[in-house]
């Protein structure tokens, strides 16, 4: 592969490409309804988070935002938090939703899994279906503010029914069936669902799992429950004996129903859902986000940061658990198809993506960059396999993207393809930080600042700087926010997660460094940052490093402080198959780290562990680590029901208890 560097340029649209995209239709359309006038994407950005209220009420009047009650005021304050975005005005969701399903011609939803074939779903299949749910849900007694929660899989069934729990101004949590028990119970204790719904089982790697007994220990550890549905998705046969009150979901979908949806109308800043942080210290965070807001957010960015229209075919690989598959879902308020995939990404192999890509006909492909560069590890060409004639994003999160996957991207995929790495959370549902279709494409930045997101970079006094790596800060409201955490009443645990650090300036935990053009490099979770000798560098230069030594599969570092005012750095790798750390590769990994990132971040010692702790949604648990290391007890660290893989801790206990630093 051709060797790249941090902010070479990869790639750039044509003009007739940036005329046929959803921003610059936008652009015209504020030249003529509003005489505001922007020369490029920057101006208009400029304009969007210096005039917050101008900008999302034009984002209302441009999607035509349906509400029985319309609105006053646009936000009430720009004090932080406790700032409301239109107040008076009442909506539902899912009405925008089935704005689109007046066609025949194209399909709402393309899914699949591992133990189901491709099918299409129509536009009017799923209005009706989400039709039989809510009458369902009704007759279950599920009213507006009710929570309804999901074991379930990235499936069909599982957005018909957040499509009809929404419908009815209830409120929706989701948790894949790989969690660990107690770890979906932690979440949904806290919530108090009326309803659950569930499966029972789901297959992954080419393995069946059954969850029929987790599902009855869950209906059993939750009182407020009146109601289950559960869905035979392992085994069609299923039959849930361990469950009480069961509905099944035939008889949810073939039941006699009414022939249209009704919408409750609801507060723009009621609950939609509950998303939950990773829960990797103590119980998961339950973070509301509201339906106007998430409404209004997904709108904007899905439109003009992902450019969908009608004409494309969406695809996020995610579980139910992750925010992903809510940003997926919010695919359907922009007419596109959107596309579902159950399974491992790499069974049978790391291929399986780029040949789903070929057979749904995939616009959009979203990813990790860890599936990109495990890819670029085992040097695919997917381009000389696979037809990617439709396929014209890519789009990348969880971590960033190094050059050198954006540089994989356009030799082994698609030469014209606009890669977009985006960064943002759970917390805001969306990416603060993510691509355009109208800007160049430059190795290892992301493209810009969201509009409507003021996002920048601060130095430890408060100072926002440019080609300097500060805290991540958002400066004005943002309507996608949390409107508050379940349960935290007088808003303590919010402020103490987003505002501690700078007065009423939301601080969202990450290092960036925004540059002179305006494109935008992520470095890592500021407070795993390596610092050595007062110079602070992000994780993710350290793995980019690392990640260009062939035989070695991945890698987490961590700075653990030092009695002496010093710090011990330990690198831990996890080596390919049938190949050992030895002390050769040792000083190949040192020289990488010397040349591209400084001599001074060269790990202390580099050990060799048979895997890293990740969360279900793939993260590298760096900072529990680093408690870990630094003597703090497993329990007060690391909630293990929210890992993928609770084995691989066993390797840092062990390392923790020879620890002498």
């Amino acid at each position: 592969m051709k060797l790249v560097h941090e902010g070479d340029l990869l790639w750039e649209p044509s003009e007739a490409r940036k005329q046929s995209t959803q921003i610059y239709h936008y652009m015209r359309w504020l030249k003529q309804h509003k005489n505001l006038e922007f020369q490029d994407y920057h101006s208009l950005w400029k304009w969007s988070v210096n005039n917050v209220e101008s900008f999302w009420s034009s984002i209302w009047e441009y999607f035509d935002i349906q509400a029985k009650d319309s609105y006053h005021t646009i936000l009430t304050s720009h004090q932080m938090p406790g700032a409301k975005w239109f107040p008076e005005a009442t909506i539902n969701y899912t009405e925008h939703i089935f704005r689109n399903r007046a066609t025949s011609t194209r399909p709402a939803i393309i899914h699949t899994s591992e133990n189901r074939t491709t099918e299409e779903v129509s536009w009017q299949k799923l209005y009706q279906d989400t039709v039989a749910m809510q009458q369902t849900l009704k007759e279950l007694g599920i009213n507006k503010g009710d929570r309804v929660v999901g074991y379930i899989p990235n499936i069909y069934e599982a957005v018909v029914s957040f499509l009809a729990t929404a419908s009815l101004g209830a409120i929706w949590s989701s948790a894949s069936p790989d969690f660990g028990t107690q770890s979906v119970i932690d979440r949904f204790q806290q919530i108090e669902p009326k309803l659950l719904i569930t499966v029972d089982g789901y297959r992954y790697g080419g393995k069946n799992f059954d969850r029929t007994e987790v599902a009855a220990k869950i209906q059993s550890s939750l009182p407020s429950l009146e109601a289950t549905i559960a869905i035979p998705y392992l085994d069609e046969h299923a039959t849930f004996k361990k469950l009480s009150a069961v509905t099944y979901w035939d008889q949810v979908i073939k039941q006699e129903q009414a022939q249209t949806l009704t919408f409750e109308y609801v507060a723009f800043n009621d609950p939609l859902w509950v998303l939950f942080s990773s829960g990797t210290t103590g119980k998961p965070k339950p973070i509301v986000q509201s339906q106007g807001g998430i409404l209004l957010e997904h709108l904007k960015a899905l439109s003009f940061h992902v450019d969908l229209d009608e004409t494309d075919r969406f695809f996020w690989f995610t579980t139910t658990g992750w925010m992903m598959w809510n940003f997926l879902i919010g695919g359907l308020l922009t007419g596109s198809a959107i596309i579902l995939y159950d399974g491992n990404p790499s069974y049978p192999s790391k291929n399986k993506l780029w040949q789903l890509a070929e057979e749904t006909k995939m616009t959009v492909l979203g990813t990790s960059a860890s599936y990109i560069t495990a890819c670029m590890k085992e040097e695919l060409e997917p381009k000389e396999q696979f037809d990617l004639s439709h396929l014209y994003n890519i789009s990348s999160t969880g971590s960033p993207l190094p050059p050198e996957g954006f540089q994989w991207c356009y030799e082994n995929v698609k030469d014209d393809l606009w890669i977009a790495s985006a960064s943002g959370g759970t917390d805001v549902c969306t990416a603060f930080i993510l691509g355009v279709p109208t800007l160049p494409v430059y190795a290892g930045e992301l493209q810009c600042r969201g509009l409507g997101a003021k996002i920048e970079s601060f130095n430890a006094h408060g100072k926002s700087q440019i080609e300097e790596v500060g805290e991540l800060v958002l400066t004005e409201p943002f309507p996608s926010m949390p409107i508050y955490f379940w349960n935290d009443e007088d808003g303590t645990r919010l402020r103490d997660s987003y505002f501690d650090v700078f007065s009423s300036i939301w601080c969202h935990g990450d290092y960036i460094k925004i540059t002179e053009r305006n494109t935008c490099v992520i470095y890592g979770r500021s407070d795993a940052t390596i610092n050595r000798g007062g110079v602070r560098i992000g994780t993710s230069e350290i793995y980019r490093a690392v990640d260009h030594v062939q035989s070695v599969a991945d890698s987490l570092i961590v700075d653990i402080p030092a009695r002496n005012g010093d710090s011990f750095v330990p690198l831990f790798v996890v080596m390919k198959e049938e190949q050992e750390l030895t002390s050769e590769i040792k000083q190949i990994i040192k020289q990488q780290i010397r040349t591209h990132c400084s001599p001074r971040h060269v790990p202390t010692e580099i050990y060799q562990v048979p895997d890293l702790p990740k969360t279900l949604n793939g993260k590298k648990l760096e900072i529990p680590v680093k408690k870990l290391l630094m003597g703090k007890p497993l329990d007060q660290v690391v909630n293990k029901g929210s890992l993928s893989n609770e084995a691989s801790l066993d390797a840092f206990l062990e390392f923790a208890n020879h620890l002498k630093v």
